[in-house]
């Protein structure tokens, strides 16, 4: 059903016409300011049914509202971080696709192009990763919606650039340049193992918000960043040319238009000598 709604919507001319006011920041906000009151609790036990949710993985199986269940913390040993500082470790649960980044651009298979200097408003940093990777990790409403420092460093202040609220599945980014539109906050970290990187956070249909935890500083590998409220979500991170190599299965599932299912500190390439 909600995806012959989607179709409708990025597929047809009416459809088009109602996308406006359904990608608004306004209506997001206003879904989660409900979700945040103690009324959305009855959305709570369909939710978990249907994402197949086992409560018993994570710290609390009692919620003060919808959000507070869907950012519910995982018990830590459910996610281990990969030991080795030389791995490039996911900083999220998510499905993956990998992209070099030639001439300002990424261009992913059956997706919408969009240049790295638009989606970070800044066109001398966007400089820093041509010939780098850019990694996409598209989180589902099923997934867990906490992340973590990709790595080690420094990290700057938290950049939020204002815009839509798109759905991030593969439908909406067929039609629309979604990255460079929606909502999105990033920081620069300068990483101890893979040099200066961005670790982006892009807001979907329905996110109430992006929250964040640190301002400028230093940043731990593992250590929580931040989380999404309700809605599907997607992190990317750009790393510069020369300083990682990814997993050969994840780069040739990408080739084809295929996503690697990931999870928060799973391995996913290694630091170049």
């Amino acid at each position: 059903m909600a995806g012959l709604l989607l179709r409708f919507l990025y597929h047809t001319a009416p459809g088009r016409l109602l996308l406006k006011p359904l990608t608004a920041r306004g209506l997001s906000v206003a879904c989660g300011r409900f979700l945040d009151s103690r009324a959305s609790r009855v959305l709570i036990p369909g939710f978990v049914r249907r994402a197949g949710i086992d409560l018993a993985d994570y710290e609390s199986s009692t919620f003060a509202c919808f959000n507070d269940c869907f950012t519910r913390r995982i018990r830590p040993e459910l996610r281990p971080i990969a030991p080795d500082r030389r791995d490039l470790i996911a900083p999220c649960d998510g499905k993956l696709t990998v992209w070099p980044i030639e001439t300002d651009t990424v261009i992913p298979v059956k997706q919408s192009q969009y240049s790295v200097s638009r989606l970070l408003g800044d066109e001398a940093l966007a400089r820093t990763f041509e010939g780098g990777w850019c990694l996409v990790f598209r989180l589902c409403v099923e997934d867990y919606h906490r992340y973590c420092y990709f790595d080690s460093g420094a990290k700057g202040e938290n950049i939020f650039l204002p815009g839509r609220l798109h759905t991030v599945r593969p439908i909406a980014l067929a039609k629309v340049p979604v990255f460079t539109e929606n909502c999105r906050a990033y920081t620069v970290i300068r990483s101890e193992t893979f040099g200066q990187a961005v670790q982006m956070e892009v807001g979907a249909m329905l996110v109430g918000r992006i929250q964040n935890h640190d301002g400028p500083g230093p940043c731990v590998r593992g250590a929580e960043k931040g989380y999404f409220s309700y809605g599907g979500s997607t992190i990317l991170l750009l790393l510069p040319p020369g300083r990682a190599e990814i997993r050969p299965e994840i780069l040739a599932n990408s080739g084809t238009g295929v996503e690697t299912p990931v999870k928060l500190g799973q391995t996913i390439g290694r630091a170049t000598a």
